[in-house]
């Protein structure tokens, strides 16, 4: 497991490879990852969007900006957390993803943003 801590939001990551299929005529390999966002701070949080960098070994980065996680916005009070469980596919058998949430504080109001630490991700029999 990856952990990172920022601001006193505590991030880890899981992941698992899920397997192979053919999609558009190509092979795609399929990972998924489980996040822990964990609230360490004193003020309750919330996450309004999230920035991932998706590297493939066989593509260019991609680049994913969006709302939320997972449809949502979760509010994260001092000593609690939010899981939640997402994927992506990727054309070669390795590759890597980073990136941060943009959050907001409701005691200052102030938005600040959290860093998800880079995570492998890598099918079992790619590695030697």
């Amino acid at each position: 497991m990856i952990t990172q801590i920022t601001k006193g939001i505590k991030i880890s990551v899981k992941t698992s490879f899920e397997g192979t299929f053919f999609k558009n005529y190509k092979t795609h390999f399929a990972f998924g990852y489980r996040i822990t966002i964990e609230n360490q701070s004193k003020d309750s949080v919330q996450l309004t969007s999230r920035h991932w960098q998706i590297f493939d070994a066989l593509n260019q980065v991609e680049i994913v900006d969006g709302d939320g996680v997972i449809g949502k916005k979760p509010v994260i009070k001092p000593g609690e957390s939010h899981t939640y469980s997402s994927g992506c596919l990727l054309t070669s058998p390795i590759g890597a993803m980073r990136g941060h949430y943009n959050m907001v504080n409701f005691t200052s109001t102030r938005r600040f943003r959290v860093i998800i630490p880079t995570f492998k991700l890598h099918a079992p029999f790619a590695l030697n």
